[in-house]
């Protein structure tokens, strides 16, 4: 493994490819600008793609999942053997996200980085087991720095497989029952802001649920104030493995040049993570939709992100970034197939 990969520069994008496409734009037989955001996203995929007619036939989902020990703070509506009962629903083709990528004909990959589940061996689960989930961060760090590199790494590895893969745009999901509460603490400390605008009911907490789930996680956010500024103490400090993997994941997305569609709260507390341990990884981030939790709207201002849909959504597992995707694709086909002017011998509007 080599020390800090995730420091390592970012893959530039295709400047020529970016202005290319963008003078394509301006040619299609429709007025300027009049597609909106699918204008947009096309663009930016040929930068990204090195295209200036950009495809996303090959796509790549993954699933990371992991424990969380700080649920014994109370902090959840499910009790904690969900995650690994829904590793058996993921790959039985049961959970939503299964649905999905078989209506997308995408590949669908479960690693299990670490749950309490014991003795868990699965046909069709990556199972690392690096450890039986986190420790309870309310008492200490949530994870060693050597747990936690394995974790960065363990999203690495799943890029490595989707470029071999061939895949043309890379999707992390979670599952792990206390994340919210994780990726909560993590958004607080990175943006210095109040527990209770970054905290929501998860899963499904009521009112006096989410109360005291504001108080574990200021309580949390004082154990660990001494190292806020900095961003890889705080996600070992405070992250899940699941976590971390997406970070890791979209880390190397960035630096082997694989565009990334970001799913809803916890997916996208990951995003800001690894912007801030990288900034240049932005410009490699898609973003798919605007969930229920309060959070995800502050985190999602901060990376300056314009997601595709804003349906009420709050499931996690990368689900609504997959319901996103057949608008990327539809953007793509729209950029690439459309008549311009000149082809459709069609008056342009005067200069």
């Amino acid at each position: 493994m080599t020390p800090s990969w995730w420091l390592a520069p970012c893959k530039p994008i295709d400047a020529h490819a970016l202005e290319q496409a963008q003078a394509r734009q301006q040619q299609l037989t429709k007025p300027a600008g009049s597609l909106g955001q699918l204008e947009t996203v096309a663009v930016q995929l040929a930068g990204l793609q090195g295209r200036i007619k950009p495809s996303l036939d090959h796509l790549w989902i993954a699933i990371f999942a992991g424990d969380h020990g700080v649920v014994a703070e109370g902090v959840s509506a499910f009790p904690q053997e969900v995650t690994g009962q829904m590793l058996h629903n993921f790959v039985n083709g049961g959970a939503a996200i299964s649905v999905l990528a078989r209506q997308l004909g995408a590949s669908l990959e479960v690693v299990d980085l670490g749950t309490v589940t014991p003795s868990l061996n699965l046909p069709g689960v990556r199972h690392l087991n690096i450890g039986p989930g986190t420790a309870n961060f309310v008492q200490g760090p949530a994870m060693t720095q050597a747990q936690g590199e394995l974790a960065l790494q363990a999203g690495r590895d799943s890029v490595l497989r989707a470029i071999v893969s061939g895949a043309q745009l890379f999707i992390g999901g979670e599952m792990g029952i206390g994340n919210t509460t994780a990726a909560s603490a993590l958004a607080c400390a990175l943006l210095d802001c109040p527990v209770m605008h970054m905290t929501g009911p998860g899963t499904g907490l009521n009112a006096a649920g989410v109360s005291h789930k504001i108080q574990v996680i200021e309580k949390a956010l004082a154990v660990h104030a001494d190292q806020r500024g900095d961003a890889l103490r705080t996600l070992f400090n405070l992250g899940g493995f699941e976590i971390a993997a997406l970070v890791g994941a979209y880390l190397a997305c960035a630096q082997e040049g694989v565009a990334v569609l970001v799913d809803g709260f916890i997916c996208s507390v990951a995003a800001l993570v690894a912007v801030r341990l990288n900034a240049d990884c932005r410009q490699w981030l898609l973003f798919g939709h605007r969930g229920a939790e309060p959070g995800h709207r502050h985190v999602l201002e901060t990376l300056n992100a314009e997601p595709l849909l804003d349906l009420g959504l709050r499931l996690g597992e990368g689900s609504g970034a997959a319901l996103a995707l057949p608008l990327l694709r539809l953007a793509c086909d729209l950029h690439g197939q459309m008549a311009t002017f000149a082809e459709a011998a069609v008056a342009d509007r005067p200069v």
